[in-house]
């Protein structure tokens, strides 16, 4: 298995969330984050934003399914035609273990 984490922007989770939800990956937790990238935030108007607000998206899936999840997560969020700076960023590690706590004998 493999972990996927993908930091995107706010207004790109949404559809993020959908495009995966009907490739059958339903399974996912997200939460509000802040940061920045390479770029050091952004200056609109003279004023510098340094954390900008973005989602980070966390799935854990089979091994097999990491590029057709990735490449998803890349098509979607991306801003078209070619990105920009702060579309965002995927990191990927194994999983050497998982449990579901239901399930579980005591």
């Amino acid at each position: 298995m493999v972990e996927i984490k993908a930091i995107i922007r706010r207004e790109k989770f949404d559809l993020v969330k959908q495009q995966l939800a009907e490739k059958g990956f339903n399974g996912l937790t997200h939460w509000h984050v802040m940061g920045r990238g390479k770029q050091k935030g952004v200056v609109i108007d003279g004023v510098c934003y340094d954390e900008l607000p973005k989602e980070m998206v966390y799935l854990v899936v089979q091994d097999e399914d990491k590029t057709e999840v990735v490449t998803t997560i890349i098509h979607t969020a991306k801003t078209l035609p070619k990105g920009k700076a702060g579309d965002g960023r995927i990191f990927v590690r194994r999983i050497d273990e998982s449990y579901t706590i239901s399930t579980q004998l005591m």
